[in-house]
């Protein structure tokens, strides 16, 4: 029997040890700051074991830096102990979709996902603050009491008004608390990409070149794959002091790009309009292209008769591109155009049919192909009633051609962890709508206040988050009628403003995914005196240190997360009377309740995830009964509260039970 971390892994312990493996002798002791021991680096020896000669100090080298670096990878490498919490009530579809919303200081849950979506995100998208000066940036150097009251507020300040601190032209640390800020949350989000995914970042002039810098050190300057200059703006500004800014960046990392394959883009008609067909040739429309090369070689210098008989040579210095075999082939075979009337200089027929179906893309991205932020604006009012609540939203399209560009399967996970207004949800479910896909997605966003002052807050919504949960409700409302999904006359209606059950009500071809599951960052589940692996012995085990204020759906998810459960996995609350509780019948076995149990009383609760690969009872007064129904299910792992089993007897026997009926399963203690 184990008892749950309640916290992300030490990645500092976990490159300790893989260190260690390859160089045993450079591992050595200390004392942590509490006086215990503890394994360390020797970095002298390391340095040494990686030299090629004898390292006796600090040598000059190239390399990127700032002020407070070491603590933004010491703060990406920290463990946290915060929790994600189910929210229902704002949930669309909680039960049946497999997106996510998350709210919440975005590095906290990136470390929370890198323990449940390590290696599973195909692609990554933000738009994160362009440091103009205007912008508000994290403000990470916060201790323990301001980031209680964090967790409770709904608002972007802590106590102090500091959380989130605009980062003006005038501060001495204009571009280290930036860098400071983007880059654990960069280096964190790494580790969800696939061996395939791939990384997207929107930023303008002021930040690009030092946010290239720190991807080439996390990402490695190999892995880039391009960096696209997207016109976000289809006018100039005329007030601008030197030149109007009309473009934007849009840099593109993968995380192996000998893994990476790029999408290609659907064929335009302007460029399929370049092949013709004045000769009338069976093989179809065609372009001529040039046969010669730079690179001389003798043996492909040749005289070539043309069907009028002129004699064509090569120019002066270059050559033709194959021998003359086969050059006498591809004339036989029509592929050579020598002009209307047969006599001008040969050139090869590229057929419309050979080439590739889509086009690669190219690092200029005009706004009549993508959209521009005002696009993105009406996109928005379109939504919200002719109301614009964010300046520069991306639009749909240039989002759903990074989601072609990443070349994202159909079932993939796409991130998008500074959500904003949410655009990357909607160019999900837009995109799945239009070629039936299964994309999913997982938004993060911390709930910054909206002004007293603007539109935002006049109309209701008091905090970012709000109006990007809602876009959500009305794009995938939008999206299912534009589908003419029709719904049952007896379910008429479809409820977006809360847990609707869109898996239930709609009929005929399912469904769009249009959902999302709500979670909120919080602190552990657990109080504030609480016992760490270390100091945890048999005396602790049936202490209860639950907070009072959590539920048991919020157990769960903390055990989800511990676990390495995606957070969007099915699951399914089951009540059964404590006397009677009985799994064994398949027909109903890990699917509900049986029409006499959920009248028996008392009830107890288990909860089924991702069928039984985990089961969970939180309830007190847990019998042998209850126990030995819930092992003949072999659950992978199963989790109990410590204070949860009814008798001395029960945990004295715990034991033997799972021996007995589940000798395989993991079982947890929480």
């Amino acid at each position: 029997m184990e008892k749950l971390k309640m916290q992300t892994a030490n990645v500092v312990d976990e490159n300790i040890k893989r260190i260690g493996e390859l160089f045993p002798n450079c591992l050595t002791e200390r004392l942590d700051e509490n006086g215990r021991p503890e394994v360390a680096i020797d970095f002298d020896q390391l340095r040494q074991e990686l030299s090629k000669d004898i390292v006796e100090g600090p040598e000059e080298r190239y390399q990127f830096t700032w002020p407070d670096k070491r603590n933004a990878i010491r703060l990406a490498n920290a463990p946290t102990t915060d929790t994600l919490r189910p929210c229902r009530e704002e949930s669309v579809d909680f039960d049946n979709t497999q997106n996510l919303y998350i709210e919440g200081d975005n590095l906290e849950v990136l470390k929370l996902l890198r323990e449940n979506y390590l290696g599973k995100v195909k692609m990554i998208y933000i738009d994160p603050p362009y440091n103009t000066g205007n912008d508000f940036v994290y403000n990470d150097e916060f201790n323990q009491e301001k980031q209680k009251y964090i967790h409770n507020s709904s608002g972007q300040y802590d106590e102090e008004g500091n959380r989130l601190v605009a980062n003006t032209e005038s501060n001495g640390r204009f571009h280290t608390d930036w860098l400071n800020m983007i880059y654990p949350r960069l280096k964190v989000a790494k580790d969800l990409l696939s061996e395939d995914g791939v990384i997207f970042i929107s930023m303008d002039e002021n930040e690009i070149d030092n946010l290239e810098k720190v991807c080439n050190e996390i990402y490695g300057e190999h892995n880039l794959v391009g960096k696209v200059i997207w016109e976000r703006a289809f006018a100039p500004k005329n007030d601008a002091k030197y030149f109007s800014d009309s473009h934007d960046y849009v840099i593109v990392y993968a995380r192996n790009i000998n893994a990476f394959s790029i999408g290609l883009l659907p064929r335009t008609d302007e460029a399929n309009a370049r092949y013709k067909n004045p000769d009338n040739d069976p093989k179809g429309p065609w372009t001529p292209d040039n046969m010669t090369v730079k690179t001389y070689s003798a043996a492909y210098d040749y005289e070539i008769t043309t069907p009028n008989g002129t004699i064509m040579s090569p120019p002066n210095g270059r050559c033709w591109f194959t021998s003359k075999e086969r050059m006498n082939k591809l004339i036989e075979e029509g592929r050579v155009w020598f002009g209307e009337d047969g006599g001008n200089m040969p050139r090869l027929k590229r057929y419309l049919a050979d080439v590739q179906q889509g086009m690669t893309p190219i690092t200029i991205w005009k706004n009549t192909e993508v959209g521009h932020n005002q696009e993105g604006r009406q996109e928005l009012k379109l939504l919200f009633d002719g109301k614009g609540f964010f300046d520069g939203p991306k639009p749909l399209r240039l989002l759903s051609r990074i989601i072609r560009i990443a070349n994202v399967p159909n079932d993939s996970i796409i991130l998008d962890f500074f959500s904003g207004s949410a655009t990357t949800a909607h160019a999900v479910m837009q995109l799945n709508a239009e070629d039936g896909g299964n994309r999913k997605f997982i938004m993060v966003q911390l709930p910054e206040s909206t002004d007293e002052k603007s539109e935002a807050f006049k109309a209701g919504y008091k905090n970012i988050c709000e109006i990007g949960k809602e876009r959500i409700r009305r794009a995938g409302k939008k999206i299912l009628e534009e589908q003419k999904i029709k719904i049952d006359a007896s379910r008429e209606t479809l409820d977006f403003s809360g847990d609707s059950n869109l898996g239930s009500k709609v009929s005929g071809l399912k469904p769009v995914d249009v959902g999302f599951r709500v979670l909120k960052l919080d602190s552990s589940n657990m109080q504030d005196v609480y016992y760490s692996p270390e100091e945890f012995n048999e005396n602790l085990l049936f202490e209860d240190n639950i907070k009072l204020d959590r539920t048991d759906e919020d157990l769960l998810f903390q055990a989800m997360i511990e676990l390495g459960i995606e957070l969007s996995a099915k699951i399914e609350c089951l009540e059964f009377s404590r006397e009677t509780l009985d799994f064994s019948d398949e027909t109903t076995a890990g699917k509900g309740l049986t029409s006499n149990a959920s009248k028996l009383k008392p009830k107890i609760k288990v909860w089924n995830v991702a069928e039984g690969y985990l089961m969970a009872c939180f309830d007190n007064d847990v019998n042998e009964t209850a126990i030995k129904a819930i092992a003949k299910q072999h659950p992978y792992y199963f989790v109990l509260r410590d204070a949860s089993l009814a008798t001395d007897q029960v945990a004295d026997n715990f034991e033997q039970i799972w021996e007995e009926y589940s000798k395989d399963t993991i079982r947890k203690i929480l």
